[in-house]
């Protein structure tokens, strides 16, 4: 399963995509919301985990404009930023989940897990599925 990861920090993204990568995902790793985009309209990504801090555009802007074309794509926001105004504000945005760093791997991989699973059961029913 495609993953993809908007971190402009590189020690935490390499990280993140190694651990990601042994967990049994192929992560597309970019650093700027502009990447991020151009990623999300050349794949069709299950998951993308974005920060919000990074250059060009942040994280929330990038989430704005996947939501605004109506994609599937889950999101889990991956952010310093703990302030409840911003949890709040990427959580009304679309965001799927929110999780402040610094953070343990593996509940990160545990909240990817539970949403790839609810994800697999609205598409295997079609009174839930948007496109049954």
């Amino acid at each position: 399963m495609r993953i993809l990861l908007l971190e402009d920090d590189t020690m935490i993204a390499e990280a993140m995509r190694d651990t990601l990568k042994a967990a049994g995902y192929t992560v597309d790793w970019v650093s700027n919301g502009d990447e991020a985009e151009t990623a999300l309209r050349s794949h069709d990504y299950p998951l993308a985990l974005l920060d919000i801090g990074v250059p060009k555009k942040d994280g929330l802007a990038v989430l704005k404009t996947l939501r605004s074309r109506a994609a599937d794509t889950a999101v889990i926001m991956v952010t310093a930023r703990d302030a409840l105004e911003e949890r709040v504000q990427g959580l009304d945005l679309g965001a799927d989940d929110y999780v402040v760093k610094p953070f343990n791997i593996r509940e990160l991989l545990l909240r990817i897990r539970a949403i790839l699973r609810r994800q697999v059961m609205v598409e295997n029913n079609p009174v839930l599925s948007r496109h049954g």
